[in-house]
């Protein structure tokens, strides 16, 4: 399978090895920070009501799933972001292209989003693959005869990490993965986000995050305490003083170096496809792989230059993004 090359933020050079597919937004839609922004501001998707199924994990924990079953044999896995949920309008716009082209769809919800506080002091991380894992094990149970998987931002993370800790034992019926706008750098993503530029999305996600602790505390008050959580400015604080302890890292750095999928592309051995526009505004150069022995031979890098974080935004009639028909493209040959 091809590879593609990128760098940040130049575009990737004439006579390169790149495929870069066409994605060419409306001209005032060619910022980074616009195009991260206005799919969260403005974008609605209209989708029927799913299925709502809680599951039990080993811990005595459990996840909040959302199912749309067609009758399909075929199921795509939706992973949304960080402090993103099951409905967010970038799950259903790719979930209902998929259910237009056959697919049943299955959403999760990470620990403690979605709108339900989970019941143990851990929350959700970048490296949490026992629960995908533990989603798809309930999804194969179902009678699936293919099985795809996709995941945005630290949603892609998890999907490329656990397909390279899969390596040679995954599931003959997942078939393939796409995952858009992917920090698989997790060190250099914290490091792009310090930066002043960066703030607004900083204190977004934060504020979101703060809330979370402070229930957290309130019910695990030897565990956790909040106290001068508004001093905290950057993912590295925040990791170091609570995703590294409740989670079982030595510290920050511990944790993006267990975390990053990068280390883990060349083990994938499904077809995956890794989308990361050029002006993403959370991406570090280190984000877009270029040598053949950091991919491997089973996951392709496409690099558009415009796309900004999980953007790709389309004013077309069908309401569809361009990430949405890519997607459903690459996990349509995969199926074939």
């Amino acid at each position: 399978m091809p590879h593609g090359y990128a760098t940040v933020p130049h575009p990737v050079p004439a006579g390169s090895q790149a495929r870069l597919e066409h994605y060419r937004p409306p001209g005032w839609l060619r910022s980074g920070h616009l195009q991260s922004v206005w799919p969260t501001l403005f974008r609605r998707v209209a989708l029927a009501p799913p299925q709502a199924e809680v599951i039990a994990t080993a811990d005595d924990d459990e996840l909040h799933l959302d199912w749309y079953r067609t009758g399909s044999r075929r199921l795509a896995i939706l992973s949304h972001g960080l402090e993103g949920h099951s409905r967010r309008p970038y799950i259903l716009g790719l979930a209902r292209g998929l259910l237009r082209s056959g697919w049943d769809v299955l959403a999760w919800n990470f620990r403690s989003c979605g709108g339900v506080m989970n019941r143990q002091p851990r929350f959700y991380h970048s490296g949490a693959t026992v629960d995908l894992a533990r989603v798809v094990d309930v999804a194969l149970e179902q009678d699936y005869q293919q099985v795809s998987l996709a995941g945005f931002s630290m949603g892609g993370n998890l999907t490329l990490l656990y397909l390279g800790q899969q390596g040679e034992q995954v599931d003959p019926r997942i078939c393939g993965a796409v995952a858009f706008s992917v920090p698989c750098d997790l060190a250099g993503s914290a490091a792009e986000l310090a930066k002043p530029s960066r703030r607004i999305y900083m204190q977004r996600f934060l504020k979101d995050l703060e809330g979370k602790m402070e229930e957290k505390a309130a019910r695990f008050p030897e565990l956790i305490d909040t106290r001068g959580f508004d001093q905290i400015r950057t993912f590295r604080q925040f990791d170091d003083r609570y995703t590294a302890p409740l989670h079982g890292f030595r510290d920050a750095e511990d944790y993006w170096a267990q975390c990053s999928s990068l280390g883990r592309l060349k083990d994938i051995r499904v077809p995956a496809l890794l989308v990361n526009a050029q002006d993403d505004p959370f991406l570090s150069a280190d984000c877009f792989p270029r040598s053949s022995s950091l991919l491997g031979d089973c996951v392709t890098l496409e690099a558009p230059r415009w796309g900004g974080h999980v953007g790709f935004v389309e004013h077309a009639r069908d309401g569809y993004y361009w990430s949405e028909r890519r997607a459903v493209a690459f996990l349509e040959q995969q199926a074939s």
